[in-house]
């Protein structure tokens, strides 16, 4: 079984408690967080080796860095082969910074958005923008409806029951 499949076993097992599942996500994060703060110091390093050497390289088990590795692969210049990999599997982890930033956003991920090592990459008004434009990205406008009365939108200058609202 591929190290992913296993990882999405125990990491979403519908069959754990709450309260157990809540104090291995709490784990999760903490270890998480270590990695981050770890390749954030050196945003240009292109840090590679096996799943294996990975794990002992930042000190946690290959199970925490396959998730890891999971949930940093959209972020990354080259994709990992997630789907497949085994300990020895050769992966990398060269990101996109900005990238990496606006997928924080988007898994609302504040305690690694929020780092410390962020600011030594990106200032204060860049990482502000890149928030607004991840959060921009996922709202969703609705078109203002056109009432029969209302000014047809293809501009006749005419009511839009009497150009366009016709059937």
């Amino acid at each position: 079984m591929a190290l992913l499949d296993t990882w999405h076993k125990i990491a979403y097992d519908e069959t754990m408690d709450q309260g157990s599942l809540q104090r291995f996500w709490a784990v999760y994060f903490d270890k998480e967080t270590e990695i981050y703060k770890e390749i954030l110091k050196n945003p240009n390093e292109v840090v590679k080796g096996t799943v294996k050497e990975l794990a002992e390289k930042f000190g946690v088990d290959i199970m925490t860095m396959t998730g890891f590795l999971d949930g940093i692969n959209d972020s990354l210049k080259a994709a990992n082969p997630i789907d497949t990999m085994e300990e020895d599997t050769q992966v990398q982890l060269g990101y996109d910074t900005e990238l990496l930033y606006k997928n924080m956003v988007a898994a609302k991920a504040d305690w690694l958005y929020e780092l410390e090592e962020w600011n030594a990459i990106l200032d204060e008004d860049r990482q502000k923008e890149l928030y607004k434009e991840q959060k921009s990205s996922t709202t969703i406008v609705k078109e203002a409806k056109v009432y029969p009365n209302d000014p047809c939108p293809c501009g006749s200058g005419k009511k839009y029951k009497k150009c366009c609202g016709r059937n």
